[in-house]
């Protein structure tokens, strides 16, 4: 059950690695405009999403990836965060903006927790 958990979570890694490159506007416009540098982040993070899901596919790198893609997707939260942020700030009366965006952030949330089991299991 573990190893599928792992081939998993890398499948879902290498995807969305791959969406930061075939569909780098949209990734873009997740990335926090404080940030700055949204292309080459969003590159860094598209090479760091697939190469993490490459060392989830090998056994013996499993609890490494894991733990990789746990602090991945943490840092990734602090886009969603912001998401809400704005969404908050922009539409306070809209409740569908708001509430699309925090489900972004608990499910962020959950992906971690699904990295860290995988990190645990080895």
């Amino acid at each position: 059950m573990h190893a599928l958990a792992a081939v998993a979570l890398a499948a879902f890694l290498i995807v969305n690695g791959g969406a930061h490159f075939v569909r780098p506007d949209y990734v873009r416009r997740l990335v926090p405009v404080w940030l700055g540098r949204a292309r080459l982040l969003v590159a860094v993070g598209g090479v760091a999403l697939v190469a993490d899901g490459v060392l989830l596919l090998v056994p013996g790198s499993r609890a490494a990836g894991g733990g990789i893609a746990a602090v991945l997707i943490s840092v990734f939260v602090v886009a969603h965060i912001d998401g809400l942020v704005r969404a908050v700030a922009a539409r306070p009366r809209r409740v569908r903006g708001v509430v699309g965006a925090a489900v972004e952030v608990l499910v962020n949330f959950a992906y971690t927790g699904w990295a860290v089991v995988v990190a645990s299991a080895g």
